[in-house]
C-alpha cells in the first residue's frame, strides 16, 4: 500500500511535546474483537478504495452518521452483515459517550447509526493481519495428542488445548509484548494511510500558485482512539488530542485550527517509533532474563490456588493462566481493569462472577467457565470439549469443538473459523450479584438471542496464512441448540460467593417454553422417584444395591455431562 501522506515530506524537526512519548499504546480491543472474516470489509489497496466508500458515506448522511441500511448499499454487502459490522464496531468503540457503544438491538443500533470516520477506521484494520505462532518444538509430541486428520492442521495443530497440557509451555505462542509489538509495527506502516482517510482537503492561495493540502481538525484527530491512546488502561483517560503539541489545551468553544496532516503524521511516527523501542526493551529484558510479569506470560501450575495462575496487567487486563483439575474464583475485587482472559485452563471449573467490558478464552479443554456479565464482547478460541456459561452482548466463537455454550446475548453468537460439534443453549445458572453485574454493564436480560448463532467464513483471512483458492467464501459449521430434554441448571455455589450484596435468587433470562417445560418435567420425575424411594419397603440388602445401583449411575452422569468438575470445589 502506499501512503498517500509519506511522499515528498519535507524534513522537520520533531514538534516539541510534553507527554512520554513512552506512553502511546495500541488498543487491542479493535484487533482482538473487531475483525471480520467478510472478504468484502477487507480492502487491500490502501485508501483508494476506502476514500469512494467515505464519499459515498458522507454523501448519503447530514451529519457524519449512517445507519445499516445505507452501510449495507454503499459496501453491497447483505444487510446481515451490515448489522454484524455495526454491532462490530459498537463494541470495539472507545468513546463511552457514543450512544452506539451502548445500543443493544439492531434497531437500536440501526437508529443510532455509526459515525462515518470510526467506521471508516474500523474497515481500514480489517487488513490486518494478526502474528502468527511460532512452529513448536516438538511437531512428534503434537502429531501424537492431535491427529493429522484433525480440522486444526498445520498451524493449528500446535495450538491443540491437549498438546498444551502435555508441553507445559507457551513460548510458541504469541506473548502479550510479540502482539502489542505487532500492533505497533502495523500502526507504523498504514497510519499515514488512516489520517489521509480522516483528513479534510482544503485549497491553499499562496502567491506562487494554487495548492491542495491534507488538513487534520481536532475532531477529526480524536477517531485514532479506536486504535491507539496514552497513558495506563487503568488510568483516567484524557482525550487523545490533549495529548498533542497541536491541539492540546484548546478550548472546546474554539478549538484549535486545523494542522497540516503531515505534521500529524511525523509526530505519530516519532511516538510510535518510541513506543516499539520501548516494547523491544521489554522483549529483550524477558528473553535475557527472568520471566517478566509486564509479558504476563505465567507458567503453568497444576495448582488451582497458586499465585502464579492469576496476573493482571497495567493496561486493564486479568489473565487467569493454566489451571489444571481445580477449581478457581475470581470476583470484582479480585480483578484488575475491565477485562480477562482465560488461557490454558484444562479439567476445570473457572469461576468469573464480576462485570466486565471484555472477555478471552483461549486454548482450554475439558473445563466449564463461568462468565458473570460482559458488556461488550466475548471471544473463545482454539477450545475442545469447554462448557461455557456467559451472560454478554455479544459473544464469538473461533476454531472450537464438541463445546457447549449456555448464552444470555443480546445480540447473535458469531461462529468463524473451522469449527465441529458446536452447541448452544439457553443461560443456565444465576448468582446473588448476577442483575447487578448485568446493568452495571449494559446488558438486557429480556433480550436473549442464544439460538440465532450467524456462521462467518471457515476461512478466517486475517490469520497471515495461505489458503487454498476458492475457500475464502466457505462458511464454517453453525452451532444445533442443545435437546431440551437434555439441558440442566449450573448451580454457582453460594460459598464461592464471599463479597456482599446482591438479591438475584434466580435465573434472570427467561426460558423458552420447551427448556422450562422440560425442567419442570424433570423436576416432577424426580419428586415421584423421592416419594416412590420412601414408599418403598425393602430389606438392607436390597437397600444396598439401590444405594450401589443409584450411586453407579449418578457418577456415570458426573462424567458424562462434564459436572464431575464441580467436585473440584470440594478440595480444600
Amino acid at each position: 500500500m502506499t501512503d498517500p501522506l509519506s511522499a515528498d515530506v519535507p524534513e522537520a524537526a520533531p514538534p516539541s511535546t510534553t507527554v512520554s512519548v513512552c506512553d502511546l499504546h495500541a488498543r487491542r480491543e479493535p484487533f482482538e474483537h473487531g475483525l471480520l472474516p467478510i472478504p468484502k470489509l477487507i480492502f487491500t489497496d490502501g485508501v483508494q478504495t476506502l476514500s469512494n466508500v467515505k464519499s459515498a458515506l458522507l454523501s448519503a448522511s447530514s451529519d457524519e452518521r449512517v445507519n445499516t441500511e445505507i452501510v449495507s448499499a454503499v459496501l453491497q454487502i447483505p444487510i446481515e452483515h451490515s448489522c454484524i459490522l455495526m454491532e462490530t464496531l459498537s463494541a470495539v468503540l472507545h468513546d463511552e459517550s457514543d450512544p452506539l457503544g451502548r445500543a443493544k438491538t439492531p434497531e437500536e443500533i440501526g437508529g443510532i447509526g455509526a459515525n462515518v470516520f470510526d467506521l471508516l477506521v474500523l474497515l481500514y484494520i480489517q487488513s490486518y493481519k494478526r502474528l502468527v505462532p511460532k512452529g513448536h518444538k516438538d511437531s512428534a509430541a503434537v502429531a501424537d495428542v492431535w491427529p493429522s486428520t484433525s480440522a486444526f492442521d498445520g498451524f493449528l495443530s500446535a495450538l491443540s488445548p491437549l498438546q498444551l497440557v502435555r508441553s507445559n509451555s507457551r513460548k510458541f505462542m504469541p506473548s502479550q509484548t510479540d502482539e502489542e509489538a505487532h500492533q505497533l509495527s502495523y500502526l507504523q506502516k498504514h497510519v499515514g494511510n488512516i489520517l489521509a482517510l480522516l483528513a479534510d482537503t482544503t485549497d491553499e492561495n499562496s502567491d506562487e500558485s494554487l495548492a491542495i493540502q491534507q488538513v487534520l481538525s481536532m475532531d477529526k484527530f480524536e477517531h485514532l482512539s479506536l486504535l491507539i491512546y496514552f497513558g495506563e488502561k487503568s488510568s483516567p483517560r484524557i482525550p487523545l488530542s490533549q495529548n498533542t503539541p497541536f491541539f492540546a489545551n484548546s478550548d472546546p468553544d474554539m478549538p484549535a485550527a486545523p494542522v497540516p496532516a503531515t505534521q500529524v503524521l511525523d509526530w505519530l511516527i516519532q511516538n510510535i517509533s518510541s513506543a516499539l523501542d520501548h516494547v523491544a526493551d521489554r522483549v529483550s529484558l524477558k528473553d535475557n532474563g527472568p520471566n517478566s510479569s509486564a509479558d504476563q506470560d505465567v507458567t503453568m501450575s497444576d495448582v488451582g490456588t497458586s499465585s502464579l495462575n492469576s496476573s493482571s496487567s497495567s493496561r486493564g487486563s486479568s489473565f487467569i493462566e493454566g489451571i489444571s483439575k481445580s477449581s478457581y474464583v475470581k470476583q470484582a475485587s479480585d480483578l484488575k481493569g475491565s477485562s480477562v482472559k482465560v488461557l490454558n485452563c484444562h479439567e476445570s471449573v473457572i469461576y468469573i462472577l464480576a462485570p466486565l467490558k471484555y472477555a478471552t478464552v483461549y486454548g482450554c479443554s475439558d473445563a466449564t467457565i463461568v462468565l458473570g456479565a460482559v458488556g461488550k464482547a466475548i471471544r473463545v478460541e482454539h477450545c475442545e470439549r469447554v462448557h461455557v456459561i456467559a451472560a454478554a452482548k455479544r459473544i464469538c466463537i473461533v476454531n472450537c469443538r464438541e463445546c457447549v455454550f449456555f448464552l444470555g446475548v443480546n445480540q447473535k453468537p458469531l461462529i468463524v473459523g473451522d469449527n465441529h460439534k458446536l452447541q448452544v443453549a439457553p443461560y443456565n445458572t444465576f448468582y446473588s450479584q448476577l442483575e447487578a453485574h448485568l446493568k452495571q454493564v449494559g446488558i438486557d436480560a429480556n433480550i436473549n438471542r442464544w439460538d440465532e448463532p450467524v456462521a462467518l467464513g471457515v476461512v478466517d483471512p486475517h490469520d497471515s496464512l495461505s489458503h487454498p483458492a476458492g475457500t475464502s467464501d466457505v462458511l464454517t459449521e453453525s452451532a444445533t441448540c442443545i435437546d431440551p430434554d437434555h439441558y440442566t441448571n449450573f448451580l454457582v455455589p453460594n460459598w464461592l460467593v464471599t463479597e456482599e450484596g446482591g438479591s438475584t435468587e434466580d435465573n434472570p433470562f427467561r426460558l423458552p417454553d420447551a427448556y422450562l417445560v422440560s425442567q419442570q418435567k424433570n423436576l416432577k420425575n424426580l419428586a415421584e422417584v423421592k416419594q416412590i424411594l420412601r414408599e418403598t419397603q425393602l430389606d438392607e440388602a436390597k437397600k444396598r444395591e439401590l444405594s450401589s445401583a443409584l450411586h453407579a449411575s449418578f457418577k456415570d452422569w458426573l462424567y458424562a455431562s462434564g459436572n464431575v468438575r464441580q467436585l473440584y470445589c470440594l478440595h480444600g
